[in-house]
């Protein structure tokens, strides 16, 4: 007997796919976990500030703060290496698997870090400490996207556009969570206190998530399109670097603009209170606009890009993206106030659901079954390492040796213009709408 599912204008059809329950079901199991790993890392960089003077202290408080940030920056090094790992086994052993094993390698590193005594504590071997549980959580990190996002597009494969974009929405509800403990923890807590315990607080709430995700994932069923497919690569790391090397290459063009955004919002708090000088609340309520856009709009992007194409639309955000960056960031250096900082936010966050909205179907487009999970993990999670971990220490860096507020505009143009030189080549190559 035939399934119901909802269909992209609502109404009910009948065909083999799973059910509406299901599809929610899935849709939650693939996305929690990509939601626990963002939040812990929304919830590092937001509190890097107060990181940086319990775990690296120096005479220097810019010092410190670059040296927390290049400890959140380092975890991004063994990505690729988690995601050749935790993608060949999620293409050998499935994705169910990998989603377990990637859930219980994130709760380990969150688990550490809620723990960690500070410097002050056992000295050395607290950042050490850090450092380790941000590898681990680096690690897990670099097969969960692929994994996860593969099992959703083979769910569902005329709906993947609106399925596959709820692993980006899922950053966004992690952004809420993370900016909404921010605003609050500074806001109802004195300095002290929050150095004292209050910054643990995200980071052990993080840690009840997982085993939520844990029960959820026990629960769901690999996709008939994996189950059946025609062939199985021996060793999927090999015959993916023999035959999908421009897939990779693409795909990294294409995470450019999207990643170089990501993190820059992630910096904005750091932003506003640190060179601008604005309160760290007012950062943090800004950047709660910003995740609420992202959360509500992108999913809604994702269904356009089934009906009209996604390298449409992306181009379309990449093209607005380019003209409005430079005066957004010149508007909010002379003008540094709550109204501006949230205008700001609000539009990149628009702009930047426009062209992430169809991203994760348009890089499961680029590879077949027998490849796809470690072809998505490893070219994701190059340009999270290569153009977003770095990205809050090179802003930091920037800034503060050129003097120039704008700088990370600068950045964001560069990228901006490389994914859409990316997506012309995508159109032509691969002959994608």
């Amino acid at each position: 007997m035939s399934e119901t599912i909802l269909t992209s204008d609502g109404t009910s059809t009948s065909a083999g796919h799973p059910s509406n329950k299901k599809l929610l079901k899935l849709i939650i199991a693939s996305s929690i976990g990509n939601a626990l790993e963002w939040f812990d890392l929304i919830a590092y960089a937001f509190f890097a500030r107060t990181i940086s003077k319990l775990f690296f202290p120096t005479d220097d408080a810019t010092l410190s703060l670059m040296l927390a940030l290049f400890a959140f920056a380092m975890s991004y090094l063994i990505r690729p290496v988690g995601a050749l790992v935790i993608g060949s086994y999620a293409d050998k052993a499935g994705r169910k698997s990998a989603m377990l094993l990637t859930i219980w390698l994130m709760m380990s590193g969150t688990f550490l870090i809620a723990i960690m005594p500070t410097y002050q504590s056992i000295g050395l071997l607290a950042p050490c400490g850090i450092l380790l549980a941000r590898l681990l959580q680096g690690f897990s990190a670099g097969g969960e996207f692929g994994s996860a996002t593969a099992m959703l597009v083979e769910q569902y494969p005329e709906r993947k556009g609106f399925l596959s974009s709820f692993m980006f929405a899922s950053q966004g509800v992690s952004g809420l969570l993370g900016a909404g403990f921010g605003l609050l923890l500074t806001a109802v807590l004195s300095t002290q206190q929050l150095e004292d315990w209050g910054w643990r607080i995200p980071f052990i709430f993080g840690l009840l998530i997982g085993p939520i995700g844990l029960y959820i994932r026990r629960h769901i069923e690999e996709a008939e399109e994996f189950t059946t497919k025609e062939k199985e690569a021996e060793v999927p790391v090999v015959d993916l670097f023999k035959s999908h090397k421009r897939s990779i290459i693409y795909n990294v063009g294409a995470m450019m603009l999207s990643t170089s955004v990501t993190y820059s919002i992630i910096f904005m708090p750091t932003y506003a209170s640190k060179f601008l000088g604005m309160s760290s609340s007012i950062g943090y309520g800004g950047t709660l606009i910003s995740y609420a856009v992202l959360t509500v709009l992108t999913p809604f992007i994702g269904n356009l890009s089934d009906r009209f194409g996604r390298t449409r639309i992306m181009m379309i955000a990449a093209g607005l993206f380019f003209l409005s960056v430079y005066p957004a960031f010149a508007l909010l250096s002379t003008h540094a106030t709550l109204i501006m900082l949230a205008s700001v936010l609000f539009w990149l966050s628009i702009l930047k659901s426009m062209y992430f909205g169809g991203l994760p179907a348009l890089m499961s487009e680029l590879f077949p079954t027998q490849v796809r999970a470690t072809g998505m993990a490893l070219s994701y999670n190059i340009a999270t390492t290569v153009f977003g971990s770095f990205t809050p220490a090179l802003l930091v860096w920037s800034i503060s040796a050129s003097g120039d507020l704008l700088a990370p505009s600068y950045y964001l143009l560069v990228t901006c213009c490389v994914s859409l030189a990316t997506m012309f080549a995508i159109r032509r190559h691969f002959k994608l709408r």
